[in-house]
């Protein structure tokens, strides 16, 4: 076993190589393949947070959203780089202006929380709609939150109810547990209206991706 495991093994290396001399060169598939490789420990490299974070932040200063929104949620964790949210938030706001929805929905829960910027619970609702609308399951449960309990926005049962069935359907099971709390008090009318706008967003929304 040994001796199949040493060729596989220098063949992984080669591509790596490879990977970085096509990366110094500008292709930026080969950038995030490595900082992708680095960052699970595959390929034939050991994980490598500090690697991933080098690569993702090449990528990132090309203004790839994806490699922002990464690089950010590292600097969030404290993965491979010093912890620094507002470093985090910077790189999420160059990602989140690009329209990521991951990025947008990482400003709105710091914005909720008030974690590396002041509580501003109406920036959070903002930035959880923009990821919401782009389909963001998370955000759309959040979102729906914000609106039952009347958090940064005015408060809309309905409206909260719609987002969290948005969710629901596509497989969130935190937005069905919320679902059965908030119906409680909610009328029969409210609950229908509510159902049949997220059932009209969910066939907008797959048209638009083409599921």
């Amino acid at each position: 076993m040994a001796g199949c495991l040493g060729p596989a093994a220098a063949q992984d290396r080669i591509n790596v190589d490879d990977l970085k001399i096509r990366s110094e060169a500008g292709d930026k598939s080969a950038t995030r393949q490595l900082a992708e490789m680095y960052y699970v420990g595959r390929g034939g490299v050991e994980q490598n947070f500090s690697e991933a974070a080098r690569w993702y932040e090449k990528l990132a200063k090309q203004g790839d959203a994806r490699a922002q929104t990464s690089l950010g949620l590292m600097y969030a964790r404290g993965y491979g780089v010093t912890k620094n949210l507002e470093t985090a938030r910077r790189w999420w706001s160059f990602a989140a202006s690009q329209n990521d929805p991951g990025a947008q929905y990482n400003l709105g829960v710091i914005y909720s929380k008030g974690e590396g910027v002041a509580q501003d619970p109406v920036q959070a609702a903002q930035w959880l709609d923009r990821a919401a609308q782009r389909g963001h399951v998370q955000a759309q449960h959040n979102l729906g939150l914000l609106y039952y309990e009347g958090k940064g926005v005015e408060r809309d049962p309905v409206r909260g109810y719609f987002w969290l069935k948005v969710a629901a359907l596509q497989g969130e099971d935190m937005a069905e547990e919320a679902l059965k709390s908030i119906a409680k008090s909610m009328s029969a009318d409210q609950i229908r209206q509510a159902e049949s706008q997220a059932d009209e967003w969910m066939k907008k929304y797959k048209k638009v991706v083409g599921k």
